[in-house]
């Protein structure tokens, strides 16, 4: 059984190599609705004990997973895919009612996350190898991918359902048994994620939800030797705390971590489609996007016009109740998020910039916001925001502008909005990000293309065959089938 219904309240029990138990720790904790603070659910989380035998039957059960015909695994992520679809609407609620996500952006998810299933499911068949040509005469020499054994994935609080299953699904499609520590604030998705798996017929024991807090639960699994691979999304400041702990018992690690991540706006570039790139990037989810646009970068020749045009449209956003599908914006994930806001808002004000409108809030809802004139000496610059900010740079041409977009420790995700093909083509590669986008927003996702950022947004990429990549090991294997010659020795 799933879940046990108390009085009103549902409560979601752990599931654990394939059993939905009871949490032994004594701890079920209350999942709050951020939109009003309501308890939306109960949830028990697992400890070191509930911890321990995810990973002792991980490993049981990897061995039979990845013998499995890769026809078989993949149809099993194909059942899942069909699960989460069959079931859109109750898992559109459970997201919209833990994460405050706006409702279109909750169903969104769930049905992108089943076609992050059958991306996954496609890689079953694909994980393989190459020959390495010609090298040693009489002798073959090829190399193969091989699953890592039992690997482990920390999810964030922004997108809980489609990034957790970016990592379960591939994971599994590479022959890996799981084990997932959903986001303290955001543990649904485990459950979700679970529900599918059970029901798509995955074998037990190879999948595993711990949801729990960072200090007992994420530390254990990153220091865990048993555990082979960690694959983390989050902030840049647990990172590289997995990645110092990672290190020391030379575990395979992936990390896709915050961003500051730059629009620039050319003065060539379509007005009215580079307001709307900008307006999307920065507010979809409230801008708690590890992508979202951070810092949008205007040429002079433009800016006043641009911000004029923005400004009006930034006024107008619809926000509140989340249900309410004519709302852009919803509560973010807590209040206490709208006080860091508050304070980088007030020191870009403090230092300089316009606040045009916005900049207040109540509860976890944070007014649509925008700031004109920003520097690069404000925090506001160079610290993720995580919230619905638009904060516009004046540079003084094209090359400014560059310079400007690649002023930050941060280079995950960034964008160039222009009708100069040639300036695009210059423009791309020298713009320090993993990811660039032309004429499109920064806020991207691909479920086959290669994921990630550079700089302190991360080490590693997701994806299609390069999420393959990270939860496999390479080996080389050569066959001599003519006598070799040694030296007199």
């Amino acid at each position: 059984m799933t879940y046990a219904k108390g009085s009103e309240m549902t409560e979601y029990k752990l599931f654990i190599a394939g059993e939905w138990i009871d949490t032994k720790t004594g701890i079920v904790i209350e999942d709050k609705n951020p939109a009003d603070g309501s308890v939306y659910a109960l949830v028990h989380t697992a400890g070191p004990e509930e911890l321990e035998t995810a990973i002792v039957k991980g490993l049981e059960a990897q061995p039979a997973w990845e013998a499995l015909d890769s026809e078989k695994r993949e149809k099993i992520l194909l059942r899942a895919a069909d699960h989460l679809e069959l079931n859109v609407d109750r898992y559109t609620d459970m997201l919209l009612s833990e994460s405050g996500a706006c409702i279109n952006k909750a169903r969104g998810e769930v049905l992108g996350t089943a076609n992050v299933f059958r991306a996954a499911a496609g890689e079953c068949r694909r994980v393989g190898g190459g020959v390495v040509q010609g090298e040693f005469p009489g002798e073959l020499s090829y190399w193969v991918r091989q699953p890592l054994g039992l690997v482990a994935g920390i999810g964030p609080f922004n997108f809980p359902l489609l990034l957790c299953a970016n990592k379960v699904s591939f994971g599994l499609a590479a022959g890996n048994s799981f084990i997932l520590k959903p986001a303290s604030d955001t543990p649904l998705s485990g459950v979700i994620l679970a529900e599918a798996l059970e029901a798509a017929g995955l074998p037990k024991g190879v999948f595993s939800s711990v949801p729990g807090k960072g200090s007992v639960i994420g530390d254990k699994i990153v220091e865990d030797p048993r555990v082979k691979m960690i694959s983390f999304t989050g902030s840049t400041a647990v990172g590289s705390q997995i990645a110092v702990k990672a290190a020391k018992h030379l575990k395979k690690y992936a990390l896709e971590m915050g961003g500051k991540n730059p629009l620039i706006i050319l003065k060539d570039a379509d007005m009215d489609q580079a307001i709307g790139t900008a307006l999307f990037g920065t507010f979809f989810h409230q801008g708690q996007v590890c992508m979202a646009t951070g810092r949008i970068i205007v040429e002079e020749a433009i800016y006043d016009e641009f911000t004029e045009k923005l400004a009006a449209r930034v006024a107008n956003i619809r926000y509140g109740d989340p249900r309410d599908p004519k709302n852009f914006v919803g509560p973010l994930i807590s209040e206490k998020h709208c006080l860091d806001i508050d304070e980088l808002v007030q020191d870009a004000v403090a230092k300089g910039a316009e606040l045009v409108c916005g900049g207040t809030h109540e509860g976890a809802f944070y007014k649509p916001t925008m700031l004109k004139g920003v520097t690069p000496d404000m925090r506001i610059f160079r610290e993720e925001t995580f919230g619905p900010v638009a904060s516009v740079i004046k540079a003084k041409d094209a090359a400014e502008a560059l310079k400007l977009c690649n002023d930050n420790d941060y280079g995950l995700s960034s964008a160039i909005m222009t009708n100069d093909l040639s300036a695009a083509l210059k423009f791309a590669p020298k713009m320090q990000s993993g990811m660039v986008r032309v004429n499109d927003t920064t806020v991207m996702g691909s479920r086959i293309a290669p994921f990630g950022g550079v700089k302190n947004s991360g080490i590693g990429r997701d994806g299609g065959v390069f999420a393959i990549d990270s939860f496999t090991e390479l080996k080389w294997i050569s066959i001599r089938y003519e006598k070799k010659g040694f030296p007199p020795i």
